[in-house]
Parts: C-alpha cells; structure tokens; sequence
C-alpha cells in the first residue's frame, strides 16, 4: 500500500520548549484493521502510533497522558486520552462521536498536543433524547461508560452504548471552570438536564379534596424522580444520590470514576 512521506512519517512538530505536538491523518476506528474495537468507539480515547510513545516517553510525559485535539481549519477541539500506540505512522484513530465533534472527514489533519487537565469534580450533562429515561439502572450504566473516558470537555456530544442501543448525551458543563477535565480516578459529582424532547406534565391543582385525603403520598412525591435511592462507589464506600425538585426535572449523583487503562 501506497503512503506519501507524510503518511509514514507525520509532520514533526516535536519542540522539548513545546512538549509533544503532532500533526497526523485522522480515521475513525472502525477503519482500522484488527479486532473489533467497541470500547474504543463508545469512550474517549485515542490510537496513536509507535513513534508517539517514543517521543513522550523522550519528553519524561507520564501518566495519565491526556491530549487536546484540535481541527484547526474550523477551530473546533476537544480533548482524550490513549489507549494504545499500534495506528500506522502518519496516522490516528478516534472514536466516530470524536469525529463528528471535531468536523473531521476521513484522512483530514489533525493536531494532537499533551495536556494537562484539572481533576473534575462536576459536570453536568444533557441526554439527546428521552430513550435515556427507559435505561433501567442509568446510574450503573453511566458508571460504566465512563470507565472509557479519561477527559470531558464541555460542548462535546459523546456516545454510549447499552444494549446495542446508542445513546448521545451533551456535556453542557464541567468545573474546575474550564472547557476539559480529566476524570482519571476521581470523585464526580454529576447533574442531569432534561433530555432534549422531555416535557413535564403540569401538576394536579392543589384542591381542598386533595388536602383532606390523609395517607397519600404528596403531589411532589408523585412527580418523576430520577435515580431514587443509593448505590455503591467503585471504591465500595457508599454512594449519595440527591435528587434534586422533580419541578425542574433534573438530579444529581455522585459517581467515583476510575479509569483503569
């Protein structure tokens, strides 16, 4: 197969003033050959080639190694982690959500530079669409997905996958303010919008029959309270989950995110 110097070798932005920054040829990762890779495809890490562990490792980069992405033709970025270092030169794989967030087509350039991101203690992220509400356990589904992410940046729309079902969710915002955070071991507490689509029915009029009605749970009680009860942490401590008033439909948990690989 045919590879310009630029496929082989990729552009050698390499500064030890600048750290590591690399200019590379962009492909999601269900073009790359091998295994299936779902993991890799629903989270928020990257394949990189041989020479970039090379050159980190020159540069005393040590873990976790995050990155900032950036398309720097329609100025868009966002952030990651690595997975593995197995691409061909000249070339980098990311998961297809990635893609779409940075406008990049297949074989176009991108810049890939380390980073380092606040730890994250907050974000607060928007479902796409109200199926998200039908996940049985979303709590310990979330939990899971982002055992595949090493980074959050704001404004990004990720992707997940719970029984072959895709699900899309808007990282609306994350402190420390700051457009990326890391979630790399972690405690993080995390505040749910309504899904794109969800409208809350309007509650009953509190008539003088209702306020006689002795025994019945009351109208707030009623309303749609997502994630009710507790959990466990990964770490086995106990898990707080505090909904917030069912009147503006959201809710938070507590999430202890470790990142493992």
């Amino acid at each position: 197969q045919y590879y310009d110097e630029f496929e082989q070798f990729g552009f050698g932005l390499q500064n030890p003033n600048r750290g590591f920054v690399e200019m590379y040829r962009c492909y999601p990762v269900i073009m790359m050959q091998g295994n299936e890779r779902q993991n890799v495809n629903f989270g928020g890490k990257i394949i990189l080639p041989p020479s970039a562990l090379a050159k980190l490792a020159s540069l005393n980069i040590v873990y976790p190694m995050l990155f900032e992405l950036r398309n720097t033709v329609k100025q868009r970025h966002s952030h990651a982690g690595v997975l593995e270092f197995i691409a061909e030169e000249g070339r980098v794989y990311l998961p297809h959500w990635m893609m779409q967030t940075l406008l990049l087509e297949d074989g176009d350039l991108i810049e890939i530079k380390n980073a380092s991101l606040p730890l994250g203690s907050f974000v607060r992220i928007q479902p796409q669409t109200v199926d998200f509400l039908d996940i049985s356990d979303p709590k310990a589904v979330l939990e899971n997905a982002l055992r595949n992410f090493s980074t959050l940046t704001q404004g990004d729309i990720i992707q997940i996958n719970y029984n072959s079902k895709i699900y899309e969710i808007l990282v609306l915002e994350v402190k420390p303010l700051n457009n990326g955070i890391s979630i790399v071991e972690t405690d993080l507490e995390v505040d749910f919008a309504p899904p794109v689509g969800y409208v809350e029915k309007p509650l009953p009029k509190n008539t003088m029959a209702n306020k006689i009605k002795m025994g019945e749970p009351s109208i707030e009680s009623k309303g749609w309270t997502a994630f009710g009860g507790s959990g466990q942490r990964l770490n086995g401590k106990a898990v707080k989950v505090s909904p917030v008033a069912t009147s503006n439909s959201r809710f938070k948990l507590q999430l202890a995110t470790i990142v493992t690989h």
